[in-house]
């Protein structure tokens, strides 16, 4: 851990690095091997699977649980509140707060966000800047604002051809809204 970096998790798993003016709360879990980038914050009730990247500047708040080997791009934005509300007469009990899932391998894009009571699927890939606010599927590759998909994308990060077969080698076949391999 970087002196400059506060972490009062217990739960921070082995080989993870926690960098300059990062904060991991109490109550955090995350993962063996990440890599949490200067400047963000890992909130008590977030989770953080086994070798995520989480760079600069990205605040993961209650609610939100980015499983195994997830990329989170510079400033990208989640959020737990549809509505948010300061004032205590309007403010959204924490019941009611929307859960959101990063799936296994996922990457989101630098400044992307990501609206509360989403699930980003399996290997997806979130464009930069784009802003989610519905669920995106195994291996969807989207962009814009509202989000949508626009190809696919391969295990390696690569988009997909119309025949579902990426330059690396791999080939996928449909399944169900997503991809699999073939």
């Amino acid at each position: 851990m970087h002196p400059q970096g506060i972490c009062e998790s217990d739960e921070v798993g082995a080989g993870t690095r926690i960098w300059a003016f990062a904060h991991v709360m109490k109550g955090a879990r995350v993962g063996a091997s990440c890599n949490v980038g200067e400047g963000s914050f890992v909130e008590a009730g977030a989770a953080l699977g086994d070798g995520v990247t989480v760079k600069n500047g990205v605040a993961i708040w209650e609610g939100v649980t980015v499983e195994d080997h997830a990329f989170l791009g510079p400033a990208c934005a989640f959020t737990n509140d549809r509505a948010p509300r300061s004032h205590p007469d309007f403010a959204t009990p924490r019941a009611d707060w929307q859960p959101t899932r990063v799936r296994t391998g996922a990457t989101i894009g630098a400044n992307a966000t990501i609206v509360c009571g989403t699930t980003l699927g399996a290997w997806s890939f979130v464009a930069a800047g784009a802003v989610v606010t519905r669920d995106v599927p195994d291996h969807g590759l989207v962009a814009g604002n509202p989000a949508r998909r626009i190809g696919w994308a391969c295990h390696c990060g690569r988009g997909l051809s119309a025949e579902l077969r990426c330059s690396c080698g791999r080939s996928y076949e449909p399944a169900g809204d997503g991809l699999r391999s073939a």
